[in-house]
């Protein structure tokens, strides 16, 4: 369990740094057996 609680901290945090740094576009956590393995960023980029 101490396993999975250590990469889940890392998962919020990598998680936040992209959000923070994102203007427009979606996160999305792929989960597999309960784990999170992949974090999916996309960006929309807007041209005024």
């Amino acid at each position: 369990m101490e396993k999975r609680k250590n990469s889940l901290d890392d998962v919020f945090e990598k998680t936040k740094k992209i959000i923070d740094e994102i203007g427009y576009g979606s996160v999305t956590l792929v989960i597999q057996d309960g784990v999170v393995v992949q974090i999916e960023r996309q960006e929309k980029i807007r041209i005024k």
